[in-house]
């Protein structure tokens, strides 16, 4: 396989990654004066942004080390949205985490003469979490209120792949596919109010444990919440993520073994 097509698999394989899903970024602690007796609910549409991908991708067989940045995610970005959901009552508290991005790559081979390429990566992620809040406390002089909260549920990824190569008159075969699976999620979260505008956090999630063929997929995140009016406030903070993911499709191997580190920006929205 020449430079050029090992060129085309790491754009294609590497940033499907990008822009990795976020969950558990909204914090199971009211607003000062929000009632807990009461359901209460908070949406936060998100993006991450990765400073640096690095790992190895493997398609039809072929693997290729990646050492990418955000521009060259962001060069092939065709659409991204995600955002968490939580609704909490007492200490109880369910999180629902959506993500769909798509990428897309095209352009002319250098050989043989009016050889074309087309990468098509799309990657769709919903999460459902039980959340249970097992430690909630004060800490300091002036009282301030610090949790601890657990998680547990379900996640769905679907991700597909795929490169295609014409050359003459036709197509050669497509290489990559589409895969889905369910997996198991754990997670733990802890949140320090630091006064009545502003929070910190540091949330932990755990999954795969090899459903589906995902060994193990890690997220970090430690960040701020800072209240912009009563009900809405600015989440932002730095990530790590990564995924240990590997399959045989009908052209081979296929596989993940990927990490990044950015940060992320939120915006959450409480009613």
């Amino acid at each position: 396989m020449n430079a050029i097509w090992t060129r085309i698999i790491a754009l294609g394989a590497g940033t499907i990654l990008g822009f990795a899903p976020l969950s558990s970024i909204a914090e199971p602690l009211p607003m000062p004066g929000q009632s807990e007796s009461e359901w209460r609910y908070t949406l936060t549409p998100y993006a991450f942004l990765p400073a640096r991908t690095s790992g190895t991708s493997t398609i039809a067989g072929t693997s290729v080390p990646l050492d990418l940045d955000f521009k060259d995610a962001l060069d092939l970005l065709d659409f991204a949205l995600a955002a968490t959901f939580e609704m909490w009552r007492g200490d109880f508290g369910i999180i629902v985490d959506a993500n769909y991005v798509q990428l897309e790559a095209d352009g002319s081979l250098p050989s043989p003469p009016g050889a074309t390429f087309a990468v098509d990566i799309r990657q769709k992620w919903l999460g459902v979490l039980a959340a249970y809040r097992v430690v909630d406390s004060t800490y300091g002089v002036q009282n301030q209120r610090y949790s601890i909260d657990l998680q547990g549920g379900v996640r769905y990824n679907s991700l597909r792949q795929t490169v295609d190569i014409t050359v003459g008159a036709g197509p050669l075969p497509q290489l990559g596919g589409d895969e889905g699976w369910f997996e198991p999620v754990i997670g733990a979260r802890a949140m320090w109010r630091l006064s009545e505008k502003w929070a910190a956090a540091v949330a932990l999630d755990l999954g795969g444990f090899g459903a589906g063929g995902n060994d193990l997929q890690v997220g970090l995140n430690a960040g701020f919440d800072y209240q912009l009016w009563k009900k809405n406030s600015l989440r932002f903070g730095y990530r790590y993520y990564s995924m240990d993911y590997s399959t045989t499709l009908a052209t081979g191997p296929f596989a993940y073994d990927v990490s990044q580190h950015g940060p992320y920006l939120g915006v959450t929205f409480r009613f």
